[in-house]
């Protein structure tokens, strides 16, 4: 067991997002997952594999006997006599009944390293937050989204309500009210949202916006008055309004409640990892919900990644591979 515990440890201690268990061949990898990038950082043999995977079965509360139907589970992992952090925890069996785990760790918010490439950019997305509407993030996985919603909102927490709805919970913040999703109990997002309107709130963060009831209550939401933050999947950010009129919001309804898009890119620079946005707002906006244009990256990113390159603050590889988004 000590063997796990150091793993995790270790894991938690580089700020790991997750912890992969993973069958591979005639053995197991572990692997974690740093700003978006994973590596092997262990082998282990099938029984040993099997024992990880069973001890954190064990202390997740889930089903020991059940190796192949997806299973989730949580618990409190104590990596110091001051620190506690919470796991969520994500079975699942191959073809050939073979169990892998993905354990995610739950910072707070405090603990996450996030820096902002132009602070500029910050105070702009900052004053969006100051109108009420839904304002929508989009990036890759990894890309920090969830943590950009979460400090715009914790300035917003010192005077007003926020309540956020999730799949998991992916930060731990007490000054927000933190719902999480649990399709078991009938509680998915749409359900939750609805709950959550009765609460009253100043502002929600919806974790990720799926489908098209969840779409259209969120600019119900933010058309009631409601500041809404809210992920949703695009390649960017001209993307959004195509993917939110996919989900069947109307683009009369986009052009009442839809305040801002930012989308957001972890750029790998030569002094560290720093974010970059790519922001439409105002009249840009109304503008791309009207024509309904897919046309990549806008000009102001270009410029941004240009600039960058004429720094030397990132490489040339990395320069041609973000320039599209």
């Amino acid at each position: 067991m000590e063997k796990f515990q150091r793993l995790v440890n270790n894991a938690i201690k580089n700020r790991s997002s997750d912890l992969f268990i993973l069958p591979y061949q005639d053995h197991y990898r572990i692997l974690t997952c740093v700003q978006g990038k994973k590596r092997v950082i262990a082998e282990l043999t099938t029984a040993e594999g099997q024992q990880m995977i069973a001890y954190f079965k064990y202390r997740g509360n889930m089903i020991m006997s059940e190796h192949r139907r997806p299973q989730i589970g949580a618990l409190k992992w104590q990596v110091s006599c001051n620190e506690t952090i919470d796991l969520r925890l994500s079975t699942v069996g191959n073809y050939q009944a073979q169990e892998s785990m993905v354990i995610r760790f739950i910072y707070p918010l405090k603990d996450i390293n996030y820096r902002i490439n132009r602070p500029e950019q910050w105070n702009m997305i900052t004053k969006l937050t100051q109108s009420r509407g839904l304002i929508l993030f989009a990036g890759p996985m990894g890309s920090g989204k969830t943590t950009t919603m979460y400090r715009l909102a914790k300035e917003l927490a010192k005077k007003e309500l926020v309540m956020t709805i999730e799949d998991p919970v992916e930060i731990e913040e007490a000054a927000f009210l933190q719902l999480q999703v649990n399709e078991k109990a009938a509680m998915g997002y749409q359900e939750l949202l609805k709950v959550g309107l009765r609460h009253r709130p100043d502002n929600f963060i919806i974790g990720e916006i799926r489908d098209p009831e969840t779409a259209k209550l969120a600019i119900q939401a933010a058309l009631s008055g409601h500041l809404v933050l809210a992920t949703v999947h695009a390649a960017n950010a001209y993307g959004v309004v195509a993917r939110m009129q996919q989900l069947g919001v109307e683009k009369y309804y986009l052009h009442q409640g839809l305040t801002g898009i930012c989308y957001q890119r972890l750029l790998p620079l030569r002094d560290g990892d720093a974010v970059l946005f790519d922001v439409l707002s105002g009249k840009e906006l109304s503008t791309v919900i009207e024509e309904q244009r897919m046309r990549g990256m806008s000009s102001a990113w270009r410029q941004q990644l240009k600039k960058l390159r004429e720094e030397e603050s990132i490489t040339v590889a990395n320069y041609e591979k973000l320039k599209n988004g």
